[in-house]
């Protein structure tokens, strides 16, 4: 998997980059490709902050995490995207009913 990363106001070292790519790689467990994962670090003046934008075949992924540490910033930035994927997975089960209550019990 091919992820682009950008930084704005900053260097990416080797640490920053494998750290994005090994948690990137934990979102695999989902089973949806990851299609074109951009991720961009930028450096504000009071924190960093994390934005990623990653198309999938259920729609885009777009999140941002924000953190006085870079490795903070990146760890809420996944987890974000984590909860947005589990909850693209799991919409079809999460329907409140399949059948109207008046089809289920029976009129006397």
């Amino acid at each position: 998997m091919m992820i682009n990363i950008t930084s704005k106001q900053m260097d990416i070292t080797d640490a920053i980059r494998s750290h994005v790519e090994d948690r990137l790689t934990k979102l695999e467990k989902w089973q949806t490709p990851l299609i074109n994962p951009h991720i961009v670090l930028s450096k504000e003046p009071s924190e960093f902050v994390a934005d990623a934008t990653i198309n999938t075949p259920n729609g885009p992924l777009v999140a941002t995490g924000r953190h006085n540490d870079m490795y903070a910033a990146i760890n809420d930035l996944l987890a974000k995207l984590e909860r947005q994927l589990n909850k693209v997975q799991h919409k079809g089960e999460a329907r409140r009913a399949s059948a109207s209550v008046k089809d289920i019990i029976p009129a006397e």
